[in-house]
């Protein structure tokens, strides 16, 4: 399967280069990033999104940065520097989870540059390991002709290799299994319609674009027999954030009967964060409701937006979270904490 190098080093390593998600599906750009200010602008405007590539990029971004520092203030600035990028985006566990690899390795090595690079790059080689096994996992579920719904994005570019959530429906394309996927728009940053059906498109599979609001219909008309998504964090009792109309698909699929499956690494499940109700929650700007995408607003100026990124599905919902080592059942406060024994 040909994949898209969303996240590496330049040439001498001195810049971390991204694929601009931003630009996508009708400008391929890519970014070259150096200062600690870039690189968070990156994360915080999606530039560079998706749960897992935020925490490989977060590993690459702190081994540029590392090279910035001097010996006498290494530790200092890294941790700061850590810090910082870390209050980019709140909801995706990630995000912390690489920043603090990074920040051990830093301390354990003395702030040796080489730890450094083979940290970030063993980030990065595992999740390529995780995604490919997580792909297997979700196939095993699916048979020739089954119709699955997607939500946002968890292919290759929110991740690496196959992705999480539409990994399977790409494993199966390439072995000849022949699936269709109904892509939710995902408004209002539209993640599903730039990003997952362009993906999928790419890659040969038969592809439909919904409406968000077209979820219930197509599920009435029986065009739908599962429904895979990704994940940002996921509580120790299986509540799962992920982006914001998520929750109502899973309320849909229940009542249609059509099982709902959460698809992302254990490295996105926070065994310290009870139930989602401890999940943060980022609020993003009015301006993506009322203006983005369009030349000219859609929506009364000045009027009051509500805009979270992101919301939380109650594990009552979901029919099994699906990691690179298996999927895990209710109880979630056992099958997940099992995953960490």
């Amino acid at each position: 399967m040909q994949t898209v190098d969303h996240v590496h080093l330049s040439e001498d390593e001195k810049e971390l280069i991204i694929l601009d998600q931003t630009q996508l599906p009708n400008r391929r750009i890519y970014l070259r990033l150096r200062s600690r200010e870039e690189l968070f602008r990156a994360i915080k405007e999606l530039q560079v999104r998706g749960a897992p590539a935020i925490g490989i990029f977060a590993g690459f971004a702190m081994y540029v940065l590392a090279q910035q520092y001097s010996r006498e203030e290494f530790l200092s600035r890294f941790r700061e520097d850590a810090a910082y990028l870390n209050s980019s985006r709140p909801t995706a566990v990630n995000l912390s989870w690489a920043l603090r690899r990074m920040t051990r390795t830093a301390e354990e090595s003395g702030g040796d540059l080489h730890a450094l690079r083979a940290e970030c790059q063993t980030i990065l080689d595992e999740d390529i390991a995780m995604c490919t096994a997580i792909s297997e996992h979700g196939l095993s579920l699916l048979k020739e002709g089954d119709g699955v719904l997607t939500h946002c994005n968890a292919g290759p570019i929110a991740t690496s290799r196959y992705g999480t959530a539409i990994g399977p429906i790409l494993m199966a394309q390439e072995r000849g299994i022949r699936l269709r996927a109904f892509c939710d728009e995902t408004r209002p940053l539209l993640q599903g319609a730039r990003l997952t059906s362009w993906e999928l498109q790419n890659a040969g599979v038969d592809t439909t674009l919904i409406c968000d609001n077209m979820a219930a219909t197509v599920m009435s008309q029986g065009k739908i027999q599962f429904c895979f998504v990704g994940c940002d964090r996921v509580a120790a009792n299986g509540d799962t954030a992920n982006k914001i109309g998520t929750y109502g698909v899973a309320i849909l699929a229940k009542h249609f009967g059509i099982p709902f499956y959460v698809l992302g690494p254990s490295s996105t499940i926070d065994m310290a964060c009870a139930t989602g109700k401890d999940i943060p929650v980022e609020l993003r700007e009015a301006d993506e409701i009322r203006s983005k995408w369009y030349r000219e607003p859609m929506a009364p100026e000045g009027v009051k937006c509500y805009n979270p990124s992101f919301d939380v599905t109650d594990h009552s919902l979901i029919s099994g979270i699906i990691t690179e080592k298996g999927i895990c059942r209710p109880p979630y406060t056992e099958s997940l904490k099992a995953l960490f024994e």
